[in-house]
């Protein structure tokens, strides 16, 4: 397999990488023999000539040279092997004492694993299941009768700290966790006479840690906080689900639902580890910025559409979805075009640009099911670093197609001066379908209420439902029962609502809500708690937003008495006003020097274009994972920039003769530093990516080049591929037929479903083969790559990876020369 760790870096020892030797090239000297073996050699053959020997004592002699020296060599060569099998150990176990192992955090939560079930039970008993009862009036009889999470305990795949862009008060670490449990969860609802259970579970993503503020004394730590920074991949088997199901308004993922809403970014699990750390500005921490994302126009898509039974290709009905976090936004569907133009702009708030991404999908609208269009993923780092980008983005997954957008990076100021020139700017961009752009984020947090009404009648009577109203003048009796309260936000168009907490007259909430603001000097916050129970309202607030303009730091923090309520009833809230403002000398900057994450993006996505055969320079225009071709995983081919090492014999696998020849041509032209390649095999070119919302392994065989030939016509390549260990024929992947070629293009995309979990457990096998006809004689193998895929986040795909010597993976430069 080809490795970067050799670009660059000068004629050195072969078989040895950037960062130590690889097992499989061999060490040896690449200086030329000296001057006495040589004339020992020559002079022989001299003498022969000079008294008129016949020539067959030169055959002889050169008979008996070519033996010594091919059984010497060899054994120079299994000695050279072993010397650089053990250099490699030793750097390996180098590596594992000098680096974290994944597997001593593991081993500490396997030994911490009845402690942290113990804080799940309390998690779900606590807070989930006052949840449930509030997610529905059937389900406030729910309750959890057994929670044991099993012996199994969640395992640490990956560990990542952030030590850029990070606040020197606080420890950001991403683990890549998972679970599958053997858990027994068992749950009543006691008004349906139905019990269910879980008996199992399974989790896996990226779960972050936030360890702030540090502090000068013990313990160090002032909270600790845990979240998910978008919704994991999970699977929850459920036991007796049809009588779960039985009764109304419960659906299969509630409960996953619900638990996600504690456990995903903004939302997140807060830990006080000291008395007088701030929990709530913790738990509800402000957004790092706002993205403003120009959802322009898409060009030269796929037609999808099809007529004939797909003999004419017509064109499609594009529609994109946008995704950050566990923010999705959908556009509108172009009928009939393979260059949409949408126009339209989203806002959406950051809370972590570590570690984020912003996900787009293009799909084909249909009646029956949607088709892939492309897929683009674009750092929020990168984003957060260029503050304004407007580029055209080529779509991956797919052989052509790009991506129009505009992308602005919005900083949150309490400068209240900043607001006349963001409201002037976007009044200027009005007509590129721009209306209603915002100029400043509002942030609520809800915190409690203090003595509201039990008799609603008293007070308010207006929305009060006619019968609670009749039945309680028919009876006499005032209304005097514990309210259920729920309080609703509204600003403009958008409203929120809480969650209810049952039966109280002093609720705590502790939730917050975030309000996009277009123009908060004519604006103004709607507030008004409301009964469940009795369906009434309890007290309304309104408050201009004018008045947070004036505040210091534009935040407020106060009880706020209620209107139309009890004498001494209060709300109390912290409400913060900040200004999107777009960083103008970043921004100029941009317009004269080329994005960094244009440049990111095209570099390893880059289309094929119309005629983009085989040729060398094609590919490498293309800039997509390049692997050069090995005959086996184990036996990874590396040769330095001059290309003098000494090279493997691997022409013993290649049973055709004329292929055979024309491999040892090649090493023979390696040897001499005149070979067109440095890869005998040649290389093929490929895209792997884990799609998790489709739970599908998405690979796209791009093309081949440099092949060997299986007769003097070329080859008929074609590309076989199997997801080991599954080798049965139902799991085999193979590309059509290329004839008399030794350039293949192509730009095929295969699918195998298999959940993110189980893909680390699995290996790609992709092997090249020679086709032939149905009786031909020149069928063979190529050359074969095993793809390793239990890197870390294989979501952002190949391209996004470092070079490891120790894994198969792709190099993300345009120019991959190997």
């Amino acid at each position: 397999m080809s490795n970067s760790g050799v670009q660059g870096a000068g004629t050195r020892t072969a078989g040895v990488g950037a960062n130590g030797p690889v097992p499989g090239g061999p060490v040896g000297s690449t200086q030329s023999p000296p001057l006495s073996p040589t004339f020992a050699i020559i002079f022989p053959i001299y003498v022969l000539g000079y008294f008129e020997f016949s020539f067959s004592w030169v055959l002889i002699g050169l008979a008996v040279f070519f033996w010594w020296r091919k059984n010497h060599g060899s054994k120079n060569y299994r000695i050279n092997r072993a010397l650089a099998f053990l250099e490699h150990e030793e750097k390996a176990v180098r590596h594992c004492i000098l680096h974290f192992d994944d597997s001593i955090l593991t081993d500490t939560v396997k030994q911490m694993w009845p402690f942290i079930c113990q804080f799940v039970d309390k998690l779900f008993r606590e807070t989930i299941e006052p949840a449930v009862k509030g997610a529905n009036p059937h389900l406030s009889s729910f309750c959890f009768t057994k929670i044991d999470m099993g012996d199994k305990p969640l395992r640490v795949n990956g560990v990542k700290v952030y030590t850029e862009n990070v606040d020197k008060r606080q420890i950001i670490m991403d683990l890549q966790i998972s679970f599958v449990g053997n858990t027994e969860i068992d749950v009543d609802i006691k008004k349906y006479y139905c019990r269910a259970g879980i008996k199992s579970i399974q989790l896996h993503g990226v779960m972050r840690v936030v360890m702030e503020p540090l502090l000068g004394d013990m313990p160090l730590v002032g909270a600790l906080s845990v979240f998910f920074l978008k919704k994991p991949v999970s699977t929850v088997t459920f036991d007796l689900l049809p009588h779960l199901l039985m009764f109304p308004g419960l659906c299969d993922n509630i409960i996953q639902d619900i638990i996600y809403s504690y456990l995903v970014l903004p939302n997140r699990i807060t830990i006080p580890l000291v008395g007088d750390a701030q929990l709530a500005q913790l738990r509800f921490p402000m957004p790092k910025g706002v993205l403003r994302i120009h959802f322009l126009e898409a060009q030269d898509l796929l037609g999808k559409d099809k007529f004939l039974g797909g003999l004419i290709k017509g064109k499609s009905d594009p529609y994109g979805v946008l995704q950050i976090g566990n923010q999705l936004f959908q556009s509108k569907v172009i009928h009939e075009t393979v260059h949409p133009k949408w126009n339209e702009v989203y806002e959406a708030l950051v809370y972590e640009h570590s570690g984020q991404h912003l996900e787009i999908e293009l799909f084909d609208e249909d009646t029956d099911k949607d088709d892939f269009l492309g897929s683009l993923m674009i750092d929020m780092a990168e984003l957060q670093k260029e503050q304004k980008v407007d580029e055209w983005f080529v779509m991956d997954e797919v052989a052509t197609g790009k991506l129009h957008l505009k992308l602005e990076w919005l900083s949150l100021l309490p400068t209240p001066e900043k607001l006349d020139q963001v409201l002037t700017s976007i009044r200027a961009d009005r007509g590129h379908a721009n209306d209603g752009l915002s100029s400043a984020l509002l942030v609520v947090f809800l915190d409690s209420a203090r003595n509201l009404p039990r008799n609603p009648l008293e007070f308010n009577q207006q929305g009060l439902k006619k019968a609670s109203v009749s039945k309680a003048i028919k009876s006499g009796k005032k209304v005097s029962s514990d309210p259920s309260p729920f309080v609703q936000f509204r600003v403009g168009h958008k409203s929120f609502e809480s969650k209810t907490r049952y039966k109280t007259n002093e609720p705590v909430w502790e939730e917050a809500f975030t309000f996009l603001i277009h123009n908060p000097k004519s604006q103004e916050l709607e507030v008004e708690v409301k009964d469940e129970k009795h369906e009434c309202s309890l007290g309304t607030l309104t408050l201009p937003l004018s008045r947070l303009l004036e505040a210091q730091d534009m935040t407020m923090n106060e009880r706020f008495p209620l209107k139309n309520s009890g004498p001494s009833c209060t709300l109390k809230m912290k409400m913060a006003l900040r200004v999107l403002c777009l960083d103008k000398s970043a921004s100029s900057s941009s317009d004269s020097t080329p994005s960094t994450v244009q440049v990111r993006k095209a570099s390893t996505s880059n289309p094929r274009g119309a005629g983009g055969g085989g040729g060398g320079g094609g590919l490498a225009d293309a800039g997509r994972s390049t692997s050069n071709l090995a005959i086996s995983g184990s036996q990874q081919y590396l040769a330095g920039i001059g290309g003098k090492e000494p090279t493997p014999s691997i022409a013993s696998d290649i049973s055709n003769p004329y292929a055979a020849q024309e491999l040892q041509q090649r090493l023979r032209q390696l040897q001499n530093g005149s070979g067109p390649s440095h890869f005998p095999l040649g290389e093929i070119q490929l895209t792997v990516r884990h799609s998790s919302q489709r739970n599908k392994l998405i690979v796209v065989v791009h093309a081949c080049r440099n092949l060997i030939a299986f007769t003097d016509h070329g080859s008929d390549p074609y590309v076989r591929l199997y997801l080991l260990p599954d080798k049965r024929r139902s799991g085999r992947r193979k590309t059509h037929t290329h004839k008399k070629t030794l350039n293949p293009v192509y730009d095929q995309i295969f699918e195998f479903s298999v959940s993110l979990v189980e893909l680390h457990r699995r290996t790609l096998d992709v092997a090249v083969k020679n086709g032939g006809g149905l009786l031909s004689k020149h069928k063979g193998l190529l050359g074969k790559v095993l793809v390793d895929l239990t890197y870390e986040d294989i979501a952002k795909g190949w391209t996004q990876w470092s070079v490891s010597p120790h894994r198969c993976t792709f190099d993300p430069r345009p120019a991959h020369s190997m």
